[in-house]
This record gives C-alpha cells, structure tokens and sequence, in this order.
C-alpha cells in the first residue's frame, strides 16, 4: 500500500468518524470543536490524496471542505473569546 493511500485512508475515517458521532452522539455535533476539527484534518488529509492522484473534483470537494470547517471552527473559538 503507498503512502498517499493510506493518506487517504485516514483522512475519510476522520471525516467518517466526524459523521458517525454526529448522527449518534447527542454531545458532539457541528458547533463543537472536535466535529470541526476531525473535518479539518480529515479534509486536509483527504485533499493530499487527490492531489496526487490529480483527481480535480474532489481537489475542489475536499479544499471547499476545509474552508469551511476552517471557517466554522474560527466562529466558534471567536464566541468562546
């Protein structure tokens, strides 16, 4: 297995994992910091493995991914200030 594979790998398990937990688990949802942080990572580790692999849509999914949960996770730690 290569390493951008496992790159890739890692980064839907996150995005997976965010997903899971916020369909099931009252306590984490978008407003937390965990759920935008495991979305970050994910889309982050996720964009990597499409760059090398110069699929263009989903460079284009997975950057649109992480502004936004970028975004998201900024507005929360500003309301926490």
């Amino acid at each position: 297995m290569n390493f951008s594979l496992v790159i890739g790998i890692i980064g839907m398990g996150l995005i997976l994992l965010a997903f899971i937990l916020d369909e099931f688990v009252t306590k984490f949802n978008q407003n937390t910091l965990q759920y935008n942080f495991l979305n970050i990572f994910g889309s982050a580790l996720l964009l990597y493995y499409a760059l090398t692999l110069r699929g263009w849509p989903f460079v284009i999914l997975n950057a649109v991914w992480l502004a936004a949960a970028t975004i998201k996770l900024s507005r929360i730690l500003a309301r926490r200030r």
